[in-house]
Parts: structure tokens; C-alpha cells; sequence
């Protein structure tokens, strides 16, 4: 069978790791040890990992986080979410078909035993937030446990390939997020006073003021904190549509954890939903991949995502598809096509705007929601908490890197474990680095036509300064206050010139500043500039499309040379010589011809009434709205008629689904009892609570 891995790529590298067998319903595959089954699976081009005991619909990924229950599959017997179940060898997978099967009742150990373990503090998530908030208590002895469900420290950090914005000093602005990753990890772990636990899984906050944990080993222990840290991170947002649940319909974040962390190419062809930022930096991702990038949608007039974003990916030849929505993911047993509509001022679809692209996977972007069930118990319990990051509030990881530093500090504090007090420019960084995009404006560009110089091709303010920093003659300055304003060469200024030095070209995080060069020749200016992809792809003497900062055609011109700067970090720079009418305007080279996002010949029609809103319990939005217009206004009285809620997930991917139908049928949520919370918010074996373990035989 074909083998989807990625064994080229720009910035990573191939990982290591021993070839392991399995067998998938009773055929043999190889796969990578230790991996998530998901990912091995789809490694080796198996995408429909089961069927749904109520219609039969096929079932395969969707969050890859362990939120949902969409990859349940069996695992030597247990039914085990794929995507958080490492492989072995001579593992027997099974596709799940229809409801699980309980395994057979084990021997159970006789000495059972709960241990209670006290701490000051306790931090559920280690990816930036819970890492930085364990570096400022551990630089501090303040003993920590810092539990994380994942193989390793970093969160969504090791899924990000790119370079980070923000501030260089505060949060390692202009590295990328998988090197940020590794620095902080490094940190932690080299700091005495703070346990970490790994592939453990915080199943509970209870009313004693205790936090239920599953350990690697089986072992069910209790941790009783001073003060939780609650850094668990955010989940995605689901949305309904004809064939919202196919094979194929999934996450950002679980594309990117198969792409950038396991290095398996899990499309051929994409389709994006969502302008975001996770969306527009899912959508470069797949292009360094291999990936082609049909379009993205995006529902809003304008992108919400950085523009330097999104206008690198229209650079790279993506169309981008303003108020437009999807209509229909279009297939039998998996994604086949996507079906697209323009929306009018009321965002309702526009009749005969309808297209249909070619698609083997469509990629849901449209937000976040905060996983903050456990700051919410322990807010209800009295339990002194605090929380971080997007468990706090919806931002980018930059942004969750400094609350988290805010919040160790804060937690010293209230230990009595120092004295020292947040400075109060902490807090102006923080609010700095969390805020939305703003405005755009025509950047002023220096009017020289001599020398060399850099041209900024960043229009929007957002928090980042690392161009700044690197200059070596001190002439890129940023308002030092508020590094949301736009950068300025200030050659004017000072008795310095630029030496052509390309160190701003290649650290900006949004490939937005070339460099032009009128030393050369009177007719032709040379123009450098960042490429992220293959070396393989480029070369001196090649004829390529280059294209404005809106991704507008500029014509075609010859590559001069193709270099990597020492410690560049994979970036390539790519010198191209261009008519000096054109130099200046030239933002990027075209990665992907025109025909890569032709749309087919004729449109899908779509059923609004059939699409799935509950994945796990396969419930249509007419269901729903039939009992909602019926007068229906309680959620768990949804729940018990339709299941709607009652699935695997405990109502994480649907439950924001529910709510929208009742604003969406003009009910005022004042009127509409909300769902009781289940205590827990994970699968557990019932027989961890009273520290039964298990007997191999």
C-alpha cells in the first residue's frame, strides 16, 4: 500500500525511530513506534477508521486531541481513541464498527490503594502557558507538578513550523514555534523543584479539593494543590454542513499534528474554512507539505487572521474566497469535493453563487473554545485557582507564553514564596501581545533609488519587533512603547546606511520585507527575498511569477542565486533581478499554478436539515430544530429525547452547536437551561478510582 510520509521537508526533519508491525483487521502495516495509531493509519493511506452503530456513516478523525471520540477504534481487544494510543509491535487494531464491546472482566490486583500526594502548586497543561508559569515557580523553588496527556512538553508549540511574532525579548519573537518548544522544555526540565508528568491524564476536580489523575502506569493517584494552575489550552470549534462529519472533515490542529509533529501527509488537495490565523498558517503548512491548497473561505467580509498571513498565502498562489461560506463537504465514504456560496449582508447564501472544488480533505477552522471545565470546578469547590493561556482567554501563543510568566509570578506571591510584585509593564506587554489585528495603513516606504535598503510589505498593526532587533546599523525602528505600530528605515535619519546584510529579510515571521538592490546595474534592481520551501524547488537561472502583497500577478523574472544564511534556520533566500519598476512591489514567488484551484464544472446541491450536529449520537440540526420550534427550551431535556450531548466527547464538539440553534431560531438564551456538566470530563476505567490495577497475562 502507498505510504503517505513526509521524507522532505523545508524546516523539519525525518524522525527517528524503529519500524514497528501491526495489524489492521487482520492485515499487516509497518508504522514508526510510539506514534498514535491515527497517525500510522493514515501513514499508510487508511482514513475510515470505523462506522457508527446508528446509520452506519463512516468514522475517522476530527480534533486528533483527544476531545472528541470520532477515531475510536479497537486495540487488542479495548476500544481506545486512536489518536492518543501509542503503537507497538504486534499490535491488533480493529476498525469500530457499531458500539464497543466491553473486554473481558481482568484479574484485579487485591492491594488496592489511592496514593493522596500533596503539592503548593499543580498545573494541568504543559504546552507555553503551563511551561512558563512551571519556569517562574521552579526558578523560585517553588515545587511543582506539571501534568500533561501528551508524550512530550510543548502543546500546540510542536505543531508550529513558522516563526512567532511578538515581542523578541518577552517571547522569543522571530523563532519557531517547534524551537520555542524546545527551549522552554529544556528549561523546565532543568529546574529541580518541578516533577513532570507525562502521557498522564487529569480526569477530575472533585468537591474535597482534590484532582483525580491517571498516570502513565495505570496508576490512579490523587493530588491535593495549594493553588491550580489551570493551562489546559482551547479546543476547536465545530460547524454543521451536508456532510460535516465525512472522513476527511476535520480540524486544523489535527492537521497540523499530523503534518508538522508526525510528518505524515495526510491530503492531497485542501479546502480551508476559516480566515484566522489558524487557518492561514494551516493553509502554508500544507503548501511546504506538498499539500495543494484548493482555497479558503471565509465568512466575514475581510480575513480575522494577521494580513501578513494571510497575504503570504495568496503570494503562494491560494485564491481566498470573502464572504463565502461552505455549503456541503460532498462523498460517499469520504471526502470528495467541497460545495461553496457567496453570503449576502445578512450571510445568507446567494443563490446560483454556488461552486464546487475538487477535495480529498477540508479543513474546519472558524475558532476556539476554552477547555476551562477543571478552573470551573475548582472555582465552585473554593479552591484557590488560577488560569493561563487559552484557558483563560482565546490568543495567540505568544500571548499565552507571557500570562503564563504573569500567573507563576502571581502564584509565588500568594505561597509568600516572594515578595516581588508583577511589574506593571508585564501587564502592558500581555494586553499588547493579545490584542486583535489593527488597522491598515499605506506603510511609508523611504523614496530612495540607490544603494540597498529593505521594503516593508506589512501594512497591518500587530504586536512584532524582531526586525528591529537584528539590524545591525540600528536603522529599523518600531515605536519601543507599543511594538504594534508599523516599522520605519530610518536611513534618513542617522549617517548610516544599510549593508545589505539580509538579517531582516530572513527573521521576519510573516516573509514581509524584501530587500532591493539598485548597486548592480542601472537597467535591473536585485530583489532578495525569504522562501520557505525545498531547495530542490528552486534554482539560479529559473524563470518564476513573482506577485504584489495581495498576490496580484507582477509577470515573470529570473532568479539571480539561491542561498541559506549560516544558522538561518531552513530559510532560503532567493535573489531575483527585476526591472526597477516592478522591484519594489515584488512581495513574494507563486508556489502553486492557477489550474492547482480550478473549481468543477457544476455545483453540489445541499440539505440543511440532514447535517449532523452531534457526531457522536449522529444527530441532524432538524431533529433539533423540530423540538426547538415545538417549544422545547431545555438542553438536557434535548439530551434525553435525541442523545444530542449524551456521545463520548461529553458534549465538547456539539455543545456550542446547541446553543446556536436556539439563537438561530430567535430564542433569547435567558430562556434556554443550559446542560449540567458531567463531573468528569474523560474516559476513565472505573477500576482506576479504587486502584485496582490490572493483571497481563
Amino acid at each position: 500500500m502507498t505510504q503517505y510520509r513526509i521524507n522532505q521537508h523545508p524546516i523539519l526533519t525525518p524522525l527517528p525511530g524503529r519500524t514497528v508491525t501491526f495489524t489492521w483487521n487482520e492485515q499487516t502495516f509497518t508504522a514508526r513506534e510510539g506514534e498514535m495509531i491515527s497517525s500510522a493509519l493514515f501513514a499508510n493511506g487508511i482514513r475510515i477508521f470505523g462506522h457508527h452503530h446508528k446509520d452506519g456513516a463512516p468514522q475517522g478523525i476530527f480534533c486528533a486531541n483527544g476531545q472528541c471520540a470520532q477515531c475510536m477504534v479497537v486495540v487488542d481487544g479495548n476500544p481506545l481513541k486512536a489518536c492518543m494510543t501509542p503503537i507497538t509491535e504486534n499490535m491488533s487494531i480493529r476498525s469500530m464498527d457499531g458500539l464497543p464491546q466491553l473486554p473481558p472482566a481482568s484479574a484485579l490486583a487485591m492491594d488496592a490503594y489511592v496514593d493522596v500526594i500533596q503539592t503548593p502548586v499543580l498545573i494541568i497543561g504543559g504546552g507555553p502557558s503551563g511551561m512558563s508559569a512551571a519556569i517562574e515557580l521552579g526558578q523560585r523553588n517553588v515545587p511543582v507538578i506539571l501534568v500533561d496527556d501528551k508524550n512530550r512538553l510543548g502543546g500546540k508549540l510542536v505543531l508550529q513550523t513558522h516563526r512567532f511574532f511578538g515581542s523578541i525579548n518577552a517571547v522569543h519573537a522571530g523563532t519557531r514555534g517547534i524551537d520555542i518548544a524546545r527551549r522552554l522544555e529544556e528549561k523546565v526540565r532543568s529546574l529541580p523543584s518541578v516533577q513532570i508528568w507525562l502521557n498522564s491524564t487529569v480526569l477530575a476536580v472533585f468537591s474535597d479539593q482534590k484532582v483525580g489523575i491517571l498516570r502513565e502506569n495505570g496508576e490512579y493517584v490523587l493530588v491535593e494543590p495549594q493553588i491550580l494552575l489551570s493551562a489546559s489550552g482551547a479546543r476547536e470549534k465545530n460547524l454543521v454542513f451536508r456532510g460535516n462529519t465525512l472522513p476527511g472533515v476535520y480540524g486544523a490542529g489535527a492537521f497540523q499534528t499530523l503534518v508538522n509533529r508526525d510528518l505524515v501527509k495526510p491530503a492531497e488537495r485542501l479546502f480551508i474554512v476559516g480566515g484566522g490565523n489558524v487557518g492561514l498558517i494551516a493553509g502554508y503548512h500544507a503548501l511546504q507539505a506538498g499539500i495543494q491548497v484548493v482555497g479558503l473561505v471565509e465568512a466575514l467580509p475581510k480575513c480575522g487572521g494577521y494580513k501578513v498571513h494571510q497575504d503570504k498565502l495568496a503570494r503562494m498562489g491560494v485564491p481566498i474566497y470573502t464572504s463565502h461560506t461552505i455549503l456541503s463537504a460532498n462523498g460517499t465514504d469520504q471526502v470528495e469535493s467541497v460545495t461553496i456560496a457567496e453570503l449576502d449582508e445578512h450571510f445568507q447564501p446567494v443563490p446560483g453563487t454556488e461552486q464546487s472544488f475538487a477535495c480529498d480533505t477540508i479543513l474546519i477552522a472558524v475558532g476556539l473554545d476554552p477547555v476551562n471545565e477543571f478552573a470551573l470546578k475548582a472555582k465552585e469547590y473554593g479552591m484557590a485557582v488560577f488560569s493561563a493561556g487559552d484557558s483563560e482567554e482565546i490568543a495567540e501563543a505568544s500571548s499565552a507564553m507571557f500570562s503564563g510568566k504573569i500567573r507563576g509570578l502571581e502564584i509565588a506571591r500568594q505561597l509568600n514564596i516572594t515578595a516581588e510584585t508583577v511589574p506593571s509593564d508585564w501587564y502592558q506587554t500581555a494586553e499588547i501581545l493579545k490584542s486583535h489585528p489593527g488597522k491598515v495603513e499605506k506603510i511609508e516606504q523611504t523614496g530612495l533609488e540607490e544603494g540597498v535598503f529593505p521594503v516593508f510589505h506589512c501594512s497591518q498593526e500587530i504586536p512584532c519587533n524582531p526586525c528591529t532587533s537584528v539590524c545591525p546599523q540600528g536603522l529599523i525602528e518600531i515605536d519601543p512603547h507599543d511594538i504594534r505600530r508599523l516599522p520605519a528605515f530610518m536611513s534618513q535619519y542617522y549617517r548610516k546606511t544599510c549593508i545589505g546584510c539580509e538579517k531582516c529579510v530572513s527573521i521576519c515571521p510573516g516573509l514581509a520585507i524584501t530587500l532591493v538592490d539598485y548597486r548592480k546595474s542601472d537597467q535591473d534592481v536585485i530583489v532578495t527575498l525569504a522562501h520557505e520551501y525545498l531547495p530542490e524547488s528552486i534554482h539560479a537561472g529559473d524563470q518564476v511569477t513573482v506577485l504584489d502583497v495581495d498576490g496580484g500577478v507582477l509577470g515573470e523574472v529570473p532568479v539571480e542565486s539561491v542561498k541559506s544564511i549560516a544558522r538561518n534556520d531552513h530559510t532560503l533566500m532567493v535573489k531575483l533581478r527585476a526591472p526597477r519598476e516592478l522591484a519594489r512591489q515584488i512581495a513574494g514567488i507563486r508556489v502553486q499554478e492557477p489550474w492547482q484551484s480550478e473549481d468543477l464544472p457544476e455545483a453540489v446541491e445541499r440539505l440543511e436539515d440532514d447535517s449532523i450536529v452531534c457526531r457522536c449520537e449522529r444527530v441532524t440540526a432538524g431533529e433539533l430544530r423540530a423540538l426547538i420550534r415545538q417549544g422545547l427550551r431545555d438542553m438536557n431535556e434535548l439530551k434525553i429525547i435525541t442523545r444530542a450531548g449524551m456521545g463520548a466527547c461529553g458534549s465538547k464538539t456539539c455543545g456550542a452547536l446547541l446553543t446556536r440553534l436556539f439563537r438561530e431560531e430567535g430564542i433569547d438564551l435567558s430562556e434556554v437551561t443550559g446542560q449540567v456538566k458531567r463531573p468528569l470530563f474523560v474516559e476513565v476505567p472505573l477500576r482506576a478510582f479504587a486502584g485496582l490495577k490490572e493483571v497481563k497475562e
